[in-house]
């Protein structure tokens, strides 16, 4: 059987919208779903299948709307600080223990006087949660920034690093620091504003 270089663009399309399927953040199945759609709808003219075409205009139109409303939506973020004998933050590192696997070397944490804890409430749910340890007066090590999959859009992120540094502040810290061996949380970090000096990501607050 031949396949022409038509039927592949096909092929390839449909592999996309697929992926987009697989995707736990709704940001990203939306961007992923309307490349793939987009594609498929220019397949669909090319072989002439005009309701196959404007079926896939018709999910791009969709995406679009959604990634519109992602985007330009206000909500509400607030700090809310955790205490080490939180029954709810053991729960909720049991829940995403494989998830924080990817990300983190360990998913326990010894909490000490000095530890800097908290979740992150994004419209009153706890979408994230950060743990941090101080190594000097002025520097914290960030041990833990963990969102949810379903709220893995930089907001928390920046919200934390770039709109409520004060929080950071208000406790003395001046630096933030923290390591990094998984891309993605390089890409995340560096996207935030840590600059990469020696072994260590460094964010400066003043």
């Amino acid at each position: 059987m031949d396949i022409n270089l038509l039927d592949w663009f096909g092929y390839l399309a449909s592999l996309v919208v697929l992926i987009s399927l697989l995707q736990s953040s709704l940001l990203k199945l939306r961007w992923i779903n309307l490349v793939g759609a987009a594609s498929f709808a220019t397949y669909g003219f090319l072989i002439g299948s005009i309701p196959t075409a404007m079926m896939n205009i018709g999910i791009v139109i969709i995406d679009i709307y959604y990634l519109v409303k992602i985007y330009s939506s206000k909500e509400y973020f607030q700090i809310l600080e955790l205490t080490p004998d939180s029954n709810y933050f053991k729960s909720f590192m049991e829940f995403h223990k494989n998830d924080l696997k990817k990300y983190f070397d360990h998913t326990e944490y010894l909490f000490t006087e000095s530890t800097v804890g908290f979740y992150v409430l994004r419209n009153m749910v706890p979408a994230g949660v950060f743990v941090g340890e101080p190594v000097s007066d002025k520097r914290l090590k960030i041990n833990l920034d963990f969102a949810v999959p379903e709220y893995r859009d930089f907001k928390i992120g920046e919200y934390i690093y770039n709109k409520h540094t004060e929080f950071f502040l208000e406790h003395g810290y001046e630096e933030l620091v923290a390591t990094s061996n998984n891309e993605d949380f390089t890409k995340y970090i560096t996207s935030m504003g840590f600059v990469k000096e020696n072994d260590l990501f460094i964010k400066r607050l003043k």
